[in-house]
């Protein structure tokens, strides 16, 4: 029986009656878990609140449900009878018989239990991500970042990009290196030695001074090099707050139709060609549960490719409603590194992304319109994962020293999925999204491959636009990632940013050298 249906047949409990039911025995021995069926009573006691709070990560909330058992006094329980909607005062007794009692715990604000009630805050937890959090603890096959490790704003209510804090100097490392020999160095300490930075100083200006001479209100760019992972380039600008720094690697931007990346790469892995033929009609900014459905008013056909090229939203809908699980969508977006911590030499935020169980919400998120959020530097790395024929390289910034070993690269997909991927991503260059803008006469990079992104807050207006992708396709040696965050009047977008991201580092970049035997060996071995 799935938790869903057995969350709605079981009665709904009082939190305290659950964490008293796990107190320690009388041998003073304390509980070293929730039991199943006390793990899905908590959910459905805290469902009964009907409101959503965000879904919070597996390991806090399993940490703060079991500090609650072995640690007395460090949760604290609000009751809500079902038509008040006023906290009952804490300590209150059991309601009624057939009353229903909802609950919430109590977290300070960095996610922890707060002692003695006090700081905290009592907002209900997602009981769906309680749900799966608590399940997903007793799963064998549970793997890292499956589930959020942080509440996950959501992007209608809360969007996090209007409360984005700047990176300080002193971890900003791009900030704090001078020139020094044609390369950009952070002096160090009598402690700590010299960082050379990977970086790129000329393409690092180039592509700053594009965003400053478009006066773009919020932009950044990232290059690197997909085998290695080093990083040629993290150019930000910022003509609204020329004071913010660390736009690059900040997780505060809406993923948008990037995430079709993730999607469209378990889709592959279900088992779907990138040929498959779905209708569709609609769809260009929302998407209703209608539209999920095999319609008379469907009027066009794509390929999956040829979806992914034009972001058809309708079509990853429905091919995720169709062919992919919440668990599938989720083990891909971790393997993407969504919800997992990517090991870099100064701060980068984690990207969250939730994906929800309900089948309308879960192919919502497919098609790029959940609550789902990208650094910069995260959708350079997205776009080298196909680069690197399905391998995960981690980012580098400072030059290693040569005798330092440099991780093995993590397969993610199969080689012939990041090949069928690739071909996919070329159709947003060749007839999708992208197609004016890298055929704009004197500007075109040969063999480029991406996927853009587009979504928009209303109040107040902010456009966020993607561009990620990979050059040559056939034998990549850079990977971008552009974003730029305009106002209702703006002078260039995400893709204009992103090919020029891809054109200047080529150009830049020395072609590989063609190695070919001398003409008297022809023929012999």
């Amino acid at each position: 029986m799935t938790i869903r249906r057995f969350l709605a047949a079981l009665p709904l409990f009082p939190l305290t009656m659950l964490l008293g039911a796990s107190a320690p025995d009388a041998g003073g021995a304390p509980s070293a878990a929730l039991t199943p069926s006390d793990a899905q009573a908590l959910a459905a006691a805290v469902n009964a609140l009907e409101a959503d709070a965000g879904p919070a990560g597996a390991r806090a909330l399993v940490e703060r449900v079991e500090a609650a058992q072995r640690v007395p006094g460090t949760a604290t329980t609000a009751g809500l009878a079902p038509d008040a909607g006023a906290p009952v005062a804490q300590g209150a007794g059991a309601p009624d018989a057939g009353a229903h009692v909802a609950a919430s715990l109590a977290v300070d604000a960095d996610g922890g239990a707060a002692p003695d009630g006090q700081g905290v805050d009592t907002r209900p937890v997602d009981a769906r991500a309680l749900a799966e959090a608590l399940a997903a603890k007793e799963d064998v096959s549970f793997e890292p970042g499956m589930v959020p490790p942080s509440p996950v704003p959501s992007r209608e209510k809360a969007p996090p990009f209007g409360k984005m804090q700047g990176l300080p100097r002193a971890q900003d490392l791009v900030a704090r290196a001078k020139l020094d020999g044609g390369k950009l160095v952070v002096k160090g300490t009598k402690s700590a030695p010299d960082q050379v930075l990977t970086i790129d100083p000329g393409l690092q200006a180039s592509l700053t001074k594009i965003m400053q001479n478009y006066q773009v209100p919020y932009g950044a760019a990232v290059v690197l090099e997909p085998s290695t992972g080093r990083v040629l380039a993290m150019a930000e600008h910022s003509e609204a707050k020329p004071e913010l720094r660390g736009l690059p690697v900040r997780a505060v931007f809406p993923a948008a139709s990037i995430f079709k990346i993730v999607t469209g790469s378990a889709l592959l892995e279900a088992g779907v060609a990138p040929e498959t033929e779905s209708c569709f009609y609609g769809g260009k900014r929302s998407l209703s549960a209608r539209q999920l459905e095999d319609s008379d008013r469907d009027g066009a056909c794509y390929s999956l490719a040829l979806a992914m090229g034009k972001s058809a939203n309708v079509i990853f809908a429905k091919m995720t409603n169709k062919h992919l699980s919440a668990d599938a969508l989720k083990r891909m977006a971790a393997r993407m590194r969504f919800n997992r911590e990517i090991p870099f030499a100064q701060p980068l935020d984690v990207s969250l992304a939730y994906i929800p169980e309900d089948g309308f919400a879960l192919a919502n998120t497919g098609a790029g319109f959940g609550d789902v959020y990208l650094s910069p530097l995260h959708g350079a790395l997205l776009a080298a994962v196909a680069a690197n024929e399905g391998r995960w390289v981690d980012p580098v910034l400072v030059e290693p020293e040569p005798f330092m070993s440099m991780p093995e690269p993590e397969p993610v997909l199969t080689p012939t999925a990041a090949h069928a991927l690739t071909r996919m991503l070329e159709e947003t260059v060749t007839h999708g999204t992208a197609r004016s803008v890298f055929r704009e006469r004197g500007f075109q990079v040969k063999d480029a491959v991406g996927k853009t992104g587009t979504l928009a807050d209303r109040e107040p207006f902010r456009d966020y636009s993607w561009f990620v992708g990979f050059a040559p396709k056939d034998n990549p040696r850079v990977a971008v990632a552009a974003l730029i965050v305009n106002e209702p009047k703006w002078r260039i977008r995400g893709s204009y940013l992103g090919r020029e991201a891809l054109r200047l580092a080529l150009e830049r970049l020395p072609a590989p050298v063609e190695v070919t035997a001398p003409a008297g060996a022809a023929g012999k071995h």
